[in-house]
């Protein structure tokens, strides 16, 4: 019986961390997951850094989206938008100091939001036939 004691700890200690691992690990992420009330700072930089990643992703959508019916002119005035719209809004939502590199990712978010809108009311011209080039560099 001796031979099978260490067998027996090791199946029993195995055991023991598999269960933890199964109702501990659920409960770790939920807390991350549970966006309506973080527990603190970084539950809730992840939570709107999800919320962002998602604007941005749209936004990269909307872009390509908008520039697949332009011609070259349109499109180079598009990029020269964008990218005066991506300064702005990181001149407006970040900063850097001797602490480091900040981002308000509200204002990120926020700011984001309002480019897709923008630019899924140029893809709705577009579609209708009256692209408008005045509106393609705002």
């Amino acid at each position: 019986m001796t031979t099978n004691t260490p067998k027996r700890s090791i199946r029993n200690t195995s055991l023991a961390i598999f269960t933890f691992a199964a109702f501990m690990l659920p409960m770790l992420s939920w807390s991350a997951e549970n966006c309506d009330k973080p527990n603190n700072d970084f539950d809730g930089l992840y939570c709107l850094t999800k919320v962002y990643l998602e604007a941005d992703k749209e936004l990269n959508n909307s872009y390509n989206k908008l520039n697949k019916l332009l011609n070259k002119q349109q499109k180079s005035t598009l990029k020269r938008g964008q990218l005066a719209w991506l300064r702005e809004r990181n001149d407006q939502c970040s900063y850097n100091n001797d602490d480091g590199f900040f981002v308000n990712m509200n204002c990120a978010t926020s700011k984001t939001t309002t480019r897709v809108n923008f630019l899924n009311e140029r893809v709705r011209e577009c579609n209708a036939g009256s692209c408008r080039d005045s509106r393609l560099d705002d």
